[in-house]
């Protein structure tokens, strides 16, 4: 991803902050965490801050895909997140890994293939992927137990903007409680 699709996805991020900034509940209660994979290898750009502490990074594009990697390090930050929450006896929402990607893996992902389906079997997270144009959309599938949604052309503030909306609506709810998200419309298709 370079070029507009970088610059896009840049401004789509910062745009969920903007968004979820704007609910003083979801400023405390929405926990934001990121993952990059590419050139640089698998990073850890930003650890769990609330939304009102989010300040995304600027985003390039290069290199490989090591997808695999990526995706196990967000679920091992997840359960390290849930066990902290677990040993203060703090009740938590169930946790959102969101993927978006314009490739496919270039390292093995099978690994996190198996931890996906099984957290989603134990309900303990949900698994969104999302691919942008050139995405494998077929390993998406196949790595998320959802069917993973195609990005229309660079609609990522539209994206980012339904995900800040679907995490204040999940913030404003009692953990544990099922909540209706906001249609996806307009910026992705199935």
């Amino acid at each position: 991803m370079s070029g507009a699709p970088i610059a896009a996805l840049n401004e789509g991020l910062r745009a969920f902050a903007a968004d979820v900034s704007t609910d003083a509940l979801a400023r405390q209660r929405v926990e934001v965490a990121m993952v990059t994979f590419g050139q640089a290898g698998v990073q850890t750009r930003q650890d769990f801050v609330t939304a009102g502490q989010f300040e995304p990074p600027t985003l390039t594009a290069g290199g490989g895909t090591p997808m695999g990697e990526a995706v196990i390090r967000a679920l091992d930050m997840v359960e390290d997140r849930k066990a902290r929450y677990r040993t203060a006896g703090v009740a938590y929402y169930r946790p959102w890994v969101f993927l978006v990607t314009d490739g496919a893996p270039t390292d093995s992902w099978s690994e996190a293939q198996r931890r996906v389906h099984e957290a989603e079997e134990r309900s303990s997270l949900a698994f969104f992927a999302v691919g942008v144009r050139g995405a494998d959309m077929d390993v998406l599938s196949r790595l998320a137990v959802r069917q993973p949604l195609q990005l229309d052309g660079l609609k990522f503030v539209e994206l980012f903007v339904w995900l800040s909306r679907s995490q204040r609506s999940v913030s404003a709810s009692r953990p544990g409680e099922q909540t209706a998200l906001p249609a996806v419309e307009g910026w992705a298709t199935v």
